[in-house]
C-alpha cells in the first residue's frame, strides 16, 4: 500500500500538534486537509495570530480549515466529501461530533499527552506534574463518543524529571507524539494492531486549566507548591501578592526546613535569592515575574526591591 494514496485529515491546534502534523507529512502521508481553531487576537495591536499548526499547514501548502462549531452539518458534509481514509486528532481543542467519527475508513484516530485511562481531559500534562507523578507519556487511540473514552492502540511512556516543567515536559512529549502516531498508523494499515479497552474506574479528568488556580497557598507543604510552580508554567502560573502587589513565580527550589516561622515568611534573604516559609519545608525563589515587568531572575529582583527576612509573602 502505497502511503501517498492514504488520505488523512488532520486536525489540532498548538505547538503539541506540529511534531506529529510534520511526521506524517514527511512518512510521505497525503494530507488532504488540516482542521485547526480560528485565529486568535493576540497583542496591543489586535492582530489576529494563525495557530502553530495552520503555520505549519500553510509551510507544506495544505489547505486549511477553522470553524468555530465543528458540529455545524456543513463541516460533516466537507470531510464527507473529501472521503479520508483517516482523520488524525491532537489537541485539537473541539468534540468530533459521532458523525464524523463514523466517516474514515481507518477511524479517528487522537493522539493523547497522557497515559490513558488516566488524566483523560484538557489539561494531563500540567496535572501530572501538579499531582506529583513520576511516569507519564503519549497514548494513541480509536476515538469515540466520549471524551478520551476510546480503545488504546500505543502507548509510550517516560519519567517525569524532578524539576521538569509542564513546559518541558510538553516538549519531550510531542516528539514521542510524532514518533507514535507513524507507528500506529503504520499498525493499522497494516491489520497488525490491538484494541484495549480503557478502565474507567481508573480515570481522573484533567480539567482545564484557570488562571486562579495559580494561586499560592504557602501552608502547603513545599513540594506541592514546587510542582504547582513547575506544572503552571508557562500559563497560567503559579503567583502570589508581595508588597501589595502580585509576584509571579516561575522557578524554585524546595528545602528542608524547621524554623519557627509563620508560612508565607521570608527566612533567608541573601545576594542571589530569597527563601519562603512553607506549611512544610521552605522554597528557594529563583525567577519571578513583578506586576507590570518581564520575567527575572531573583538576583535583578532583589536589586531593585526591598526584601528582608520576616517579610511575608500572600498578605
Amino acid at each position: 500500500m502505497d502511503k501517498k494514496d492514504i488520505k488523512i485529515i488532520y486536525m489540532g491546534t498548538p505547538e503539541f500538534a506540529v511534531d506529529p502534523l510534520e511526521a506524517i507529512v514527511k512518512e510521505g502521508y497525503n494530507v488532504a486537509a488540516c482542521f485547526t481553531q480560528p485565529d486568535k487576537m493576540k497583542g496591543r495591536s489586535g492582530k489576529p495570530v494563525p495557530s502553530p499548526v495552520k503555520e505549519c499547514a500553510v509551510k507544506y501548502d495544505i489547505p486549511v480549515f477553522q470553524p468555530d462549531r465543528l458540529r455545524n452539518s456543513e463541516n460533516a458534509e466537507i470531510i464527507r466529501e473529501m472521503d479520508p481514509d483517516m482523520i488524525i486528532v491532537a489537541a485539537y481543542g473541539q468534540i468530533l461530533p459521532e458523525g464524523i467519527l463514523n466517516i474514515p475508513k481507518y477511524g479517528c484516530i487522537n493522539i493523547h499527552a497522557s497515559l490513558l485511562p488516566k488524566y483523560r481531559g484538557a489539561a494531563p500534562i500540567e496535572w501530572c506534574v501538579i499531582n506529583g507523578e513520576k511516569e507519564t507519556g503519549v497514548t494513541t487511540m480509536f476515538m469515540a463518543k466520549g471524551l478520551d473514552t476510546g480503545d488504546m492502540i500505543e502507548k509510550a511512556v517516560t519519567e517525569i524529571g524532578e524539576s521538569e516543567t509542564a513546559e518541558e515536559l510538553r516538549a519531550r512529549l510531542t516528539v514521542m507524539g510524532a514518533e507514535l502516531i507513524i507507528s500506529t498508523m503504520d499498525k493499522i494499515l497494516s491489520g497488525k494492531y490491538t484494541r484495549t479497552p480503557q478502565n474507567d474506574e481508573e480515570s481522573n479528568y484533567a480539567v482545564m486549566l484557570k488562571k486562579e488556580m495559580g494561586q499560592i497557598d504557602w501552608s502547603l507543604p513545599a513540594i506541592n507548591i514546587d510542582r504547582l510552580v513547575r506544572g503552571l508554567r508557562p500559563w497560567p502560573t503559579a503567583f502570589t501578592t508581595f508588597q501589595g502587589k502580585s509576584l509571579k513565580i516561575f522557578k524554585a527550589a524546595v528545602l528542608e526546613d524547621d524554623t519557627d516561622a509563620a508560612p508565607g515568611e521570608v527566612i533567608v534573604r541573601t545576594k542571589k535569592d530569597f527563601t519562603v516559609k512553607c506549611g512544610s519545608g521552605a522554597l528557594k525563589i529563583l525567577s519571578v515575574q513583578p506586576e507590570g515587568k518581564k520575567e527575572m531572575d531573583s538576583v535583578a529582583f532583589l536589586n531593585g526591591n526591598k526584601v528582608e527576612a520576616g517579610m511575608k509573602l500572600g498578605e
